[in-house]
């Protein structure tokens, strides 16, 4: 029979954890719509290839100063910092699915699929309880294997290797969601801004991976 102190222990963890959630689902909305926003700023100006490519390497160094600073009120700064400059990055990309003639449809179709996917496994996630953190080793070995094959594929240039560099992509961030937010509720997690992060790098390289898909099914 659990002590009263054993249930009182019981309940103040899963409000923290709940707490975690609610904090982490606010806040990647918040910061998903600053991506939107710099993203469009970035398209408008029509910036080049470089320039996403500098802002690109500026966000990745933006990932560790978050990193080191999550635990303080400062972190919530630089997070947002963070998914601007890599919102900012996808300018370049976007405006060259944009001058297709049906490019925007592509984008379109491409946010409403990373939207369901991302609703679907969460859902599946906090309906199931069920802990995924058996799938972590299995996703970063993938990730390790995808990023040299991306390395090789700018030497060798063979489309069907995009595809599937693509596909595989879509499988691992769609584990990667599972894997993240069976953390916040199963204790794993218990920092929402990392937690923010972690969910939205999985749909930063959803996206554009189910954009690239989307662009080789249509042609």
């Amino acid at each position: 029979m659990n002590s009263p102190t054993t249930n009182t222990q019981t309940q103040s963890h899963g409000i923290s954890i709940n707490k975690v959630l609610k904090n982490t689902y606010i806040l990647l909305g918040m910061t998903l719509a600053f991506s939107a926003l710099t993203a469009t700023i970035a398209t408008m100006f029509n910036i080049g290839a470089m320039a996403s490519l500098v802002l690109m390497l500026v966000g990745f160094a933006l990932l560790f100063v978050v990193s080191k600073t999550a635990d303080s009120s400062k972190g919530l700064f630089w997070v947002f910092m963070f998914t601007g400059v890599m919102g900012a990055s996808l300018g370049n990309m976007l405006n060259h699915y944009l001058a297709m003639e049906n490019g925007a449809s592509l984008i379109m179709q491409a946010l409403g699929s990373t939207a369901l996917i991302f609703f679907a496994l969460s859902a599946y996630v906090l309906t199931s309880r069920k802990d995924f953190s058996f799938m972590g080793g299995f996703l970063m070995a993938g990730m390790i294997v995808v990023i040299i094959a991306m390395i090789a594929n700018i030497f060798l240039q063979i489309p069907i290797m995009q595809v599937v560099i693509s596909s595989v992509v879509v499988l691992i961030m769609s584990g990667f969601i599972l894997f993240d937010t069976s953390r916040i509720i199963h204790g794993g997690e218990t920092n929402y801004i990392r937690a923010t992060v972690s969910l939205y790098l999985n749909l930063f390289n959803l996206f554009i991976h189910l954009l690239s898909l989307l662009n080789i099914l249509d042609d």
